[in-house]
């Protein structure tokens, strides 16, 4: 990287943290989940018969005016409710992790093309659209600005997009994070790699079904590093929760491709209906629904959140 262009890119850098900092100081009152250290992480995933029920915010929850994976966002869905935050990272043009699903810009910026065709600073020049396409005054957050919003706030869970599992690794260790963000191991050779670089890392791990609970077994990872995600379709069989949750692991189910697609597009009207919908994914043995309505998921199953349940130490309001 040419010198001025590494001078730009640093100023940048600064001043967006600087503007996270401000967000930081404001004092807005959020619904904390608050982990700091890796037996704190460890213990808030680990299952229990009263387990604390929480959503996880897919994107970090968008909805009109928020968009997706945006600091702001994730600071509106916290003033709402409990909830982890799911973001994905990609690399820039000068290999700055930034959070963005696309590949491409247009369907969530104002700019066209690929995202690793551009450089920070340039990114840092576009504005977010929310879910309905309308432009924002929001920018491109770098996934170290979301490292340093949610410490103390909330969980993040990267996604892998075309950031290496060794890259985001890399990224928590260096960040001395591991209290406060976990990864998404896709395969069992991810899962033993993220293991040998750093066993202090929490993953999220696929485990659908019984084969994946036996394949796990063998890794010679410790059931206490990961989370199971179980499904984006809604559980017919419940017996994969007793399966996992008799390893003393949480287990993640998703909303999004079901319940929250169904509200979207009108199919489900009532607002109370699709609470119900939700507190039944609990009902049937799920501890994290991942949610794109995060803050619908989170205020339907709120009653499940009481004070006297496995895990509800690490609430703060």
């Amino acid at each position: 990287m040419k010198k001025p262009q590494l001078l730009f890119t640093l100023i940048i850098l600064l001043l967006s943290s600087n503007c996270v900092h401000r967000i930081q100081d404001e004092g807005i009152k959020l619904h904390r989940i608050r982990t700091d250290s890796v037996k704190e992480i460890r213990e808030f995933f680990t299952w229990s018969p009263d387990r604390l029920p929480v959503v996880c915010a897919h994107r970090g929850g968008s909805r009109k005016g928020y968009p997706e994976n945006c600091i702001e966002t994730f600071e509106n869905t916290l003033k709402n409710v409990y909830a982890l935050i799911e973001v994905d990272p990609r690399y820039t043009k000068d290999s700055v992790m930034v959070l963005m699903h696309d590949p491409t810009l247009e369907r969530t910026t104002n700019g066209k093309g690929r995202v690793s065709d551009y450089t920070l600073a340039e990114l840092k020049e576009l504005r977010l659209k929310d879910p309905e396409g309308n432009i924002t005054g929001y920018r491109i957050p770098t996934l170290e600005e979301a490292l340093l919003w949610a410490k103390s706030k909330t969980i993040l869970i990267l996604d892998r997009k075309d950031v290496p599992l060794k890259d985001r690794v890399r990224f928590i260790t260096e960040h001395k994070a591991e209290a406060y963000v976990m990864v998404i191991a896709y395969t069992l050779d991810e899962i033993k790699e993220c293991y040998r670089l750093n066993p202090d890392i929490m993953m999220e791990v696929f485990i659908p079904d019984a084969k994946q609970v036996s394949n796990f077994e063998v890794n010679n990872v410790p059931w206490a590093n990961v989370t199971g995600f179980v499904s984006h379709n809604l559980i017919t069989d419940t017996t994969i929760f007793d399966l996992i949750h008799g390893k003393g692991v949480k287990c993640i189910v998703g909303s999004s491709r079901n319940h929250d697609i169904s509200y979207s597009r009108g199919q489900i009207k009532d607002p109370e209906e699709l609470s119900e919908k939700y507190r039944k994914m609990i009902l049937s043995g799920a501890d994290i629904i991942e949610a794109d309505l995060a803050i619908e998921a989170g205020m339907a199953i709120s009653d499940f959140q009481k004070r006297d349940k496995s895990g509800s130490a690490f609430l703060k309001y």
